[in-house]
């Protein structure tokens, strides 16, 4: 893929996904996720009704308790639906550490704000390893 840009971010764990953004600046549970499908099930969340399964998951950060939201992404990654990788806003030791388990890639501190340059649909590959985000031409 061709990038149209590239931005520097931090690495919080490692790994690379590709795929299509859903953007959220709502935290998010993932145990407010069905399992079988990857759509987000919380009532008034901003992504109520869309599924994170595949996605470069942009939010807030995390929320909930740290059983919850293992649970939540272990249930996701056994029916493989976890997202392909999460740029998050404020880094929260919980989201952090299930995504660690759940081995879900998770970058932040992007050069420029996610939530003026990305949009939903974008198609952007996060390689935290390598600390980029690139972003595919329209």
């Amino acid at each position: 893929m061709a990038p149209e840009r590239t931005m520097r971010c931090r690495r919080v764990y490692k790994g690379k996904g590709e795929g299509e953004v859903l953007l959220s600046k709502d935290a998010i549970c993932f145990y407010l996720c069905d399992p079988e499908t990857g759509v987000v099930i919380e009532e008034g969340h901003a992504l109520h009704g869309k599924s994170v399964a595949g996605k470069i998951l942009v939010v807030k950060s995390g929320k909930g308790s740290s059983v919850v939201m293992m649970d939540g992404l272990y249930q996701l990654k056994m029916r493989g639906n976890l997202p392909a990788a999460i740029i998050v806003d404020e880094v929260e030791p919980v989201l952090v550490s299930s995504c660690v388990v759940a081995e879900v890639p998770v970058v932040d501190r992007l050069e420029e704000n996610p939530y003026t340059v990305l949009k939903d649909g974008d198609r952007v590959v996060v390689d935290a390893d390598a600390e980029t985000v690139l972003i595919e031409a329209r």
